[in-house]
């Protein structure tokens, strides 16, 4: 008789339905995120599903930079570089550095840079033999 497996809603394995690889599927959720974890990367990827936040991303990738340069930069009007880099500094993905009234802006660590860079990467690779794009 074949084993049968499923998640409930807090990913914990029941065993219901029909699985050929019971020993696989039970290694699988040993080793995978908890959802909550799962949930909260989902929330940090959205952030870079936005054009505008990923050129403001680009951009301090390069220079750390004010408002005031990054709205010429993108041709931005300052309140809309402003509502975009307090979401961004929010999620901890930019900081910000006063010096005397001017604030500067820079990505929050090499983990940022490294995401943008692997994304990049990715969209430069060459589809493989049967793939479709």
């Amino acid at each position: 008789m074949v084993e049968t497996t499923h998640s409930d809603e807090r990913g914990a394995i029941c065993l219901s339905q029909p699985c050929i690889h019971p020993a696989a599927i039970r290694a699988v959720n040993a080793a995978m995120p908890e959802f909550g974890r799962l949930a909260e990367l989902a929330d940090f990827y959205k952030l870079f599903g936005d054009p505008t936040r990923l050129r403001i991303l680009a951009a301090l990738g390069i220079a750390e930079l004010c408002v005031c340069d990054l709205g010429v930069l993108l041709a931005m009007k300052q309140p809309a570089v402003s509502h975009q880099l307090r979401v961004l500094k929010q999620a901890r993905i930019v900081r910000a550095r006063r010096e005397g009234k001017v604030v500067y802006y820079a990505l929050k660590d090499e983990h940022i840079r490294h995401v943008l860079r692997v994304g990049l990467a990715h969209l430069g690779e060459q589809p493989e033999a049967g793939e479709g794009g």
